[in-house]
């Protein structure tokens, strides 16, 4: 076919996009049809324009439970609720960004913009909190897609699963990048006094430039630093995550980004390696060769290292934190940096499970009392 096309005809390359992480829309793992874009020679002129921006779309999706459940023996809850599929944050080291191939869309463009909203998520939660043989742990909300992105301020999912958890005091944890958690202080606050809430914030550089590139729609690094101090001065137990660590390109402001983390009130501390499941290699790859072309054989060497040659190993022992000499260099400089502002681990906070009282069953009648 490549033989039939005129001489000047050429394949659009990837171009970066504002204010989003991806620059593509590759087909996810389970579709069986592959489109490749070839160029006929008459959209050339094209080129040198700048692309129009995708727009994000919210589709309501009813869901027939919002729980999920895992075993992982390197995951430190076991219950979870996510309110939204996809993420707006758009950024292109989400190890979610392969999940979104089970609604048959695209981990690249797709996820970041053709998002999926629970609207019934705390009808839903409410049976499932109400059922007889329901044992309650802490639920996670936001260990796939970040429970404050952006379509959280119109939809309000996440602050309506917040309510229900507080009525009936269910303990649980918050994982974000963005300081829109602010706007949940009023329930926050009175869970905090119970033992019920823990945050944590994740920051993995203190550099806009490279953060506005890697997480585009996240708050920025500083506003979120000021986010975990508004969090822990009115008494909420906070923690930072620095994650994902990537080599060679964020790894030099680890330390920095403990400092400031404890100095605004941060408990505790973790971190991940880069983690590049599925579609995300290649994704991953494209991010690289865009934005930092002259670095990216080097990162995926320090990549490759950390995990046993590979651009990922799902090896539980390893997958959060990698293997090999770097690997072993970073967890002693997070250890050397935690130890130093006295830190403890991000799993340490035992939240109170004794206080909660399953929710009434929701009832067509209504409530009369």
């Amino acid at each position: 076919m490549d033989d039939d096309l005129p001489p000047t005809a050429t394949v659009e390359p990837a171009r970066p996009i504002r204010g989003r992480g991806a620059a593509s829309n590759p087909e996810g793992r389970f579709e069986s049809i592959r489109h490749h874009a070839e160029d006929d020679g008459w959209s050339s002129q094209l080129l040198d324009q700048e692309r129009p921006r995708p727009r994000t779309e919210v589709t309501e999706e009813r869901a027939r439970s919002v729980i999920s459940r895992n075993d992982s023996p390197d995951i430190a809850f076991s219950a979870a609720i996510n309110p939204y599929r996809g993420c707006e944050h758009g950024c292109i080291y989400c190890y979610a960004r392969p999940s979104h191939g089970y609604l048959n869309l695209s981990p690249g463009l797709d996820f970041e913009t053709r998002l999926r909203a629970k609207s019934n998520l705390a009808e839903v939660l409410r049976a499932e909190l109400a059922k007889p043989n329901y044992v309650v742990s802490a639920i996670n909300i936001g260990s796939n897609t970040d429970p404050y992105q952006p379509v959280e301020k119109q939809w309000r999912l996440t602050r309506a699963a917040l309510e229900l958890l507080a009525e009936c005091d269910h303990p649980c944890t918050i994982v974000t990048k963005n300081a829109l958690v602010e706007r949940d202080l009023d329930l926050l606050v009175p869970m905090a006094r119970k033992k019920l809430v823990q945050v944590f914030i994740s920051i993995n550089s203190l550099d806009n430039h490279l953060a506005a590139k890697l997480e585009p729609r996240a708050s920025a690094p500083h506003r979120r630093i000021k986010a975990l101090r508004t969090l822990a001065d009115a008494g909420v137990p906070v923690g930072v995550l620095v994650a994902p660590i990537i080599p060679a390109l964020n790894d030099r402001d680890m330390e920095a980004v403990l400092e400031q983390a404890a100095d605004a009130g941060a408990r505790c501390a973790g971190y991940t390696t880069l983690r590049l499941p599925h579609e995300l290699k290649q994704l991953f790859r494209e991010w690289l060769a865009l934005h930092a072309p002259q670095r990216a054989a080097h990162v995926m060497s320090l990549v490759q290292q950390m995990n046993g040659g590979l651009d990922y190993d799902s090896n539980f022992a390893t997958r959060m934190r990698g293997q090999g000499v770097f690997a072993d260099l970073l967890r002693r400089r997070f250890d050397v940096a935690s130890r130093r502002h006295g830190f403890g681990w991000a799993r340490d906070l035992r939240l109170d499970t004794s206080c909660f009282v399953p929710p009434r069953k929701p009832s067509p009648q209504g409530e009369l009392f």
